[in-house]
């Protein structure tokens, strides 16, 4: 089995001319790490490839030095249409508020799920990553989180940033409207939910125990 996971980055930069975004750093930092000390290889990719935007928020004055080689693959990163799902034995969908405007109903986001969907692959997402799955439907044309015990960055959380009046939609709101099984945790607090071979974070506190519950699943697929 392949000990290769995508990790799939916002391209989005700004909300508008006056609100910054990009990828929650920790959201990938945190995850990849851990999935690199398991042994596994990583691979970011977005829409349109190269660097990815960090929403400026996501980290304070110099980033930790042992941060440096972790985040070399957001540096230069795959595009997602080019990539081929078949290499990968997971997809983890990292967050950040630019996701919300370009990972719902995205044909390559649907094409590449439908992938690990019809495989049995483990699929992840933490925080605003579960946007991904907005419009995601499986070979039945049934959407893909229906049913699904699932979380994601809540409507109370979302409100709380202020940034509630740009986003298209409330992902807590979205999701349980797919047909899935939100469970929101305590605001900012770790919450990860497991359903299967899915596995959903809250927000950025559930960043380490998303991936290490992925692992989880990643191993118990390699049998």
């Amino acid at each position: 089995m392949s000990k290769k996971v995508l990790m799939v980055v916002t391209d989005t930069e700004k909300l508008d001319k006056d609100t910054p975004t990009g990828l929650w750093l920790s959201e990938f930092v945190e995850p990849s790490t851990e999935l690199k000390q398991a042994g596994f290889e990583v691979t970011a990719a977005s829409m349109k490839g190269g660097r990815a935007p960090i929403d400026p928020n996501s980290y304070e004055n110099e980033l930790p030095r042992v941060w440096d080689g972790v985040m070399e693959p957001i540096h230069d990163m795959e595009k997602l249409s080019e990539v081929n799902p078949s290499d990968y034995a997971g997809i983890f969908f990292c967050g950040g508020h630019g996701t919300m405007v370009d990972f719902p109903n995205n044909e390559t986001i649907q094409e590449i799920v439908r992938h690990f969907i019809s495989e049995k692959k483990v699929i992840a997402a933490v925080c605003h990553g579960p946007s991904a799955f907005v419009g995601v439907t499986n070979h039945n044309d049934v959407p893909f989180v229906r049913g699904k015990k699932m979380t994601g960055f809540t409507n109370e959380e979302e409100r709380g940033t202020g940034l509630d009046s740009h986003m298209p939609f409330l992902l807590e709101d979205e999701l349980e409207k797919a047909g899935a099984d939100f469970v929101a945790g305590e605001a900012a607090s770790d919450h990860v939910e497991v359903d299967g071979t899915f596995v959903t974070g809250q927000n950025p506190q559930s960043s380490l125990q998303t991936a290490q519950k992925m692992i989880e699943q990643l191993k118990k697929q390699a049998g």
